[in-house]
């Protein structure tokens, strides 16, 4: 408990609007059940994301995650002894899971300082169409369309 009666902050992302998608990205950055560090790490990203792109940072992490979200996916399917990769729709909240998923992944994996800032440069490539998320998903959607053959085995 602080003996001061307030604390002074910095951050313009003093509070993130809580939705979906934030809440979300609070569970998948978290380890070890870190949730104040993972929201700091968040807040901290977007701030940084505004600054380099010159856009709100909420409308930075929603373009980001639009164009890191696939549409469409392979799923594996048994048919007579063979198995078949047949390219299947994906629901709006796995589309939001794999999104999330692969932005945090991509932003552990890059070379930098901290946290926030990698997956501040991840939000911005994802929001510029470059990146590994974006690359992931043109990789998942060009697989899709390599067994476009199969989608009769759709049920």
């Amino acid at each position: 408990m602080p003996r001061r009666a307030s604390i002074a902050r910095k951050t313009k992302y003093e509070h993130i609007p809580a939705n979906r998608t934030t809440a979300r990205f609070h569970a998948k950055l978290m380890r070890d059940g870190k949730k104040n560090l993972a929201e700091r790490i968040l807040r901290q990203a977007l701030a940084r994301a505004e600054a380099s792109a010159k856009r709100p940072g909420l409308e930075v992490l929603e373009n980001a995650l639009r164009n890191a979200s696939p549409i469409i996916e392979v799923k594996p399917r048994r048919v007579g002894g063979a198995t078949y990769q047949v390219p299947v729709e994906i629901r709006g909240d796995r589309r939001l899971s794999l999104g999330v998923r692969w932005l945090v992944q991509s932003a552990r994996k890059r070379s930098g300082k901290s946290m926030s800032e990698k997956l501040a440069a991840e939000f911005v490539d994802a929001m510029n169409g470059l990146g590994a998320a974006v690359k992931r998903r043109e990789d998942t959607h060009k697989m899709a369309d390599a067994n476009k053959a199969f989608s009769h085995f759709k049920w």
